[in-house]
């Protein structure tokens, strides 16, 4: 199977949704908007796909990754970060959403189990009470410290800016 047969349409995660389920099998979900891929993201997906048989990743699409993170994020385009997604092992598929939180999508697929990063508390993870109420159970993992995709880009910014100095310009 390639890669790309795990880029899913809404239905079709419904689908797989529906199918898991009357196969007994437990599915994970999580959400983001992934922009730029490091080790924290590769180690958080890992253990979210420990927790169970199949993980869905819902991604922010390009407009609502604006609105959260500013005018000048996604660095990467929706189609990119969602291929870069779908091309790993431990993800089973990827589903784009437009809101800007994924309320939605998340009532829609029902997940058995909901994940985030350690950096949010269990009480602060959109679509918690709504999972806990259907019996599903939710988990904030492990934060992998010293990745952020926020710290990525102002490292690569300063590094800009040095550059920029060095070759005899001023910024001002």
């Amino acid at each position: 199977m390639s890669y790309r047969d795990k880029i899913l349409t809404l239905d079709e995660a419904i689908d797989d949704r529906e199918g898991l389920e009357a196969l007994g099998r437990t599915l994970v979900m999580t959400n983001g908007c992934f922009d730029l891929l490091h080790p924290g993201h590769l180690r958080y997906l890992d253990e979210a796909r420990s927790l169970g048989d199949y993980l869905l990743v819902a991604i922010n699409d390009d407009a609502s990754v604006k609105r959260l993170k500013g005018p000048l994020r996604p660095i990467r385009p929706l189609k990119d970060r969602i291929e870069m997604l779908a091309a790993l092992q431990m993800v089973s598929a990827v589903v784009s959403f437009t809101e800007d939180t994924p309320l939605r999508i998340i009532e829609l697929i029902k997940p058995n189990i909901l994940v985030k990063g350690g950096d949010f508390s269990v009480e602060d993870i959109v679509g918690g009470p709504e999972t806990i109420a259907r019996g599903g159970q939710v988990r904030s993992l492990k934060f992998a410290k010293g990745y952020s995709t926020t710290s990525l880009i102002a490292k690569i910014q300063s590094l800009a800016n040095l550059k920029f100095i060095r070759h005899g310009q001023s910024q001002s």
